[in-house]
């Protein structure tokens, strides 16, 4: 089986190039895939708002029903539970599979923090927000829309971008009367943004409906100067809440300063004992699991063009971690981040007072070589060696007299990075197929600095492989408050998605029909799979 999918897809690399067949369909009904676009961006689609996650699946259901891709709900183990959505296009004598991935929930908001929409009210501008950008109405059909123009809305980027650019790929290729060029699956995750706790039962229900030649996951940011990426693998990533314990009630900061624990100021001191001063994470073992990259990995790192000076400029930056790797080089590496700290208030509301507790929740990224529990145990180790008393459950009255520093630790999920080595046929396939879509070079990435639960995936269906197509801008304020997407984005990702759809089919494959591959054209890739450049197309 490993060698008749190895054979299928040096066949496909080898085939003529794919072109971007929708690009024209897309330039004509722009207006109306906006349109649609904005009534999905309208359902509240936070994982844990039950009620509204469901719309968001009915909708899904709708919108593949309507484009005759046979949908259904893949069901997790309780009510509660975010359903996949499924649907296929099944093509007539097609012997091979792909699915097609991205997740339709987003990041919790807090409406209040937001400026250029309400969360859940998408709104067009002219520009970005912050550079002066206008509120615009949606165009009708036939008005001219500026690829420059920004949507706000949470998911508008994270990652309802990547649901309606595989749609209007569909619909693309449907009014053009044409097929993909094998049977097409399409996953949409409702959980990816909680950690897919309930991703591999899903999964692991439905091994043969998902059963495939692998995956390709529209999801993430482009590169900074908007060149095109091909990412073989992502992070994993793990966390926890630490809440540090003081008095059992707030206390007078000038009856009790200086004698009474501040649980704010220990646990300021353990999170600073947790990186060195450039940036490199101090807890023992941290990288010692690390699986080095591979020398062609390396050189792909390599190829990538620099963004650093770029994105400092636009953040306001003079300075950074790193000790002066750029930014795609340290995104190879685990890391460890502060997402937010509470304790007691600040600013108008701030009282003078020694708050009770102090809560801080971290999350770690992983790479390959790293388990996810692991490098959990290697944070707690790290907690008591700073001399703490640490549990896992609310402590107990013994347990607060007796220990003068008291954490409670609470793990925060967690799965494992994920990597598709470079060198094989399906991933040289896909960066031949995003090749087609541009004059520009292509880059090949070995990992995503983000997370996507891609190891859940393989774990549940053994042999899968998984490769993953940034197709947003990079400036799309992810995760955060005024999330947008740039239209011409969006207009990019359709092509592509038109372009892996129409990768052609080779007949059957066979030991005789295996030859070395040639060259493609374009100079995109021109030497066999060993003799690869990695990181560019070209």
């Amino acid at each position: 089986m490993k060698r008749r999918l190895l054979l299928f897809w040096a066949l496909l690399l080898a085939s003529s190039p794919a072109r971007a067949e929708v690009r024209d369909w897309v330039e004509a009904n722009r207006a109306a895939i906006l349109s649609e676009y904005v009534r999905l961006l309208s359902i509240p689609n936070v994982a844990s708002d039950t009620p509204n996650i469901r719309r968001n699946a009915d909708r899904l259901v709708q919108m593949l029903r309507a484009r005759g891709l046979n949908p259904r709900l893949l069901e997790g183990d309780g009510p509660t539970v975010p359903p996949a959505v499924y649907g296929e296009w099944l093509v007539p004598g097609a012997g091979r599979t792909l699915v097609l991935y991205a997740h339709y929930d987003g990041q919790p908001v807090a409406p209040e923090e937001w400026r250029a929409s309400k969360p859940f009210e998408p709104t067009l501008r002219s520009a970005r927000f912050d550079r002066g950008g206008e509120v615009l109405p949606l165009p009708r059909p036939g008005e001219p829309i500026d690829p420059e123009w920004r949507l706000y809305g949470r998911a508008a980027a994270d990652d309802k971008a990547g649901v309606m650019a595989i749609l209007s790929a569909v619909d693309g290729l449907r009014a053009e009367g044409r097929s993909p060029s094998f049977n097409v699956k399409i996953f949409f995750e409702g959980e990816e943004e909680a950690g897919s706790p309930h991703l591999a039962g899903i999964l692991s229900r439905n091994k043969a409906l998902l059963a495939s030649d692998g995956w390709v996951i529209f999801d993430s940011p482009a590169h900074p100067s908007g060149a095109k990426q091909v990412v073989l693998g992502v992070r994993g990533i793990t966390g926890a809440d630490i809440t540090v314990y003081g008095p059992k009630r707030p206390l007078h900061s000038g009856h009790y300063g200086n004698w009474a624990p501040n649980p704010a100021m220990s646990l300021s001191r353990l999170l600073a004992s947790m990186k060195d001063a450039a940036g490199r994470v101090a807890i023992a073992g941290f990288y010692d699991d690390v699986t080095p990259l591979s020398a062609a990995e390396r050189q792909a790192v390599q190829a990538v063009p620099a963004a650093d000076a770029q994105l400092k400029a636009e953040l306001g930056l003079a300075g950074g971690e790193g000790g002066g790797k750029r930014l795609v080089e340290l995104i190879q590496e685990p890391s460890l981040n502060i997402d937010g700290l509470r304790s007691a208030d600040v600013g108008e509301r701030a009282r003078n007072v020694i708050p009770t507790t102090a809560t801080a929740t971290v999350d770690m990224r992983l790479v390959m070589g790293n388990d996810h529990q692991r490098q959990y145990e290697k944070l707690i180790a790290h907690i008591r060696s700073q001399g703490f008393h640490v549990t896992e459950a609310e402590p107990s009255e013994e347990e607060r007299r007796r220990h003068p520093l008291l954490a409670r630790v609470v793990k925060r999920g967690g799965y494992n990075a994920e990597r598709t080595p470079m060198d094989l046929p399906i991933s040289r396939a896909v960066l031949r197929a995003v090749q087609s879509t541009t004059a520009n070079p292509v880059y090949a990435v070995p990992t995503l600095g983000g997370s996507l639960p891609l190891s859940l995936i393989s774990e549940a269906l053994p042999g899968t492989r998984t490769i993953t197509l940034p197709i947003v801008n990079h400036d799309n304020n992810q995760h955060a408050e005024d999330e947008n997407l740039r239209l011409g984005n969006l207009w990019e990702a359709i092509a592509v998605v038109g372009s892996i759809m129409t990768m052609p089919q080779p007949p059957p494959a066979t030991p005789r029909q295996a030859a070395p591959a040639r060259s493609i054209g374009r100079g995109s890739v021109q030497r066999s799979a060993q003799e690869v450049t990695p990181g560019s197309a070209r």
